[in-house]
């Protein structure tokens, strides 16, 4: 779940404060509320997610050497619509597990378990805020039905895709038309067909 390091390369500045200072804090559980906004999203160059507000309920359990973290989520996030290209609202949620481990000398090839040096002393956890809501979301969001089941997609939008569609249609049913050469073993293999 490493992919928002691809969009996020650079560390950029929102006014979301996502960092937890952990050293200090005696082993125990703690609780942190954060809101993401338009200024978060907006720091990453991700094209699915244009803004939004999601809301994070973040459980700290910290232990001498390990911290685990639970996430629970929800909010909309405004995303482009994959049929008409017009904004939509999309609502997402989700609980997902982090561990946090302080090591030296350890690795992890665990999507689930991040090893900090030793002398580490805070977690910006901004990167898998955003990863979380990012997988939540299905691979394609259009806009829903109404109620008698007709799309509420932007009309003008569809008016436009369909005359694209029939006009693909009627280029390709010109080639089609053409008396072109079949090749001899897609003919035989035709005829076997039958």
């Amino acid at each position: 779940m490493y992919f928002c390091k691809l969009i996020r390369n650079v560390q950029m500045e929102s006014n979301v404060d996502t960092v937890i200072q952990f050293s200090g804090l005696k082993s125990g559980i703690y609780h942190y509320d954060f809101t993401l906004n338009d200024s978060f999203f907006s720091d990453y160059n991700y094209e699915k997610i244009l803004g939004g507000e999601v809301f994070f309920d973040v459980k700290l359990e910290k232990k001498e050497r390990l911290m685990l973290f639970h996430f629970t989520f929800s909010g909309k996030v405004k995303t482009p619509c994959d049929r008409c290209l017009d904004e939509i609202d999309w609502p997402v949620e989700g609980d997902e597990h982090l561990c946090v481990k302080l090591s030296d000398k350890e690795t992890s090839d665990d999507e689930n378990v991040v090893i900090l040096p030793e002398n580490a002393f805070k977690i910006d956890l901004a990167q898998w805020m955003f990863e979380f809501v990012a997988v939540s979301m299905p691979i394609r969001c259009i806009h829903p039905d109404d109620a008698e089941g007709n799309t509420t997609c932007n009309p003008d939008m569809l008016k436009y895709i369909s005359e694209e569609a029939g006009s693909d249609n009627d280029d390709k049913s010109d080639n089609d038309n053409d008396d072109e050469e079949i090749d001899p073993r897609w003919e035989a293999l035709a005829k076997l067909k039958k």
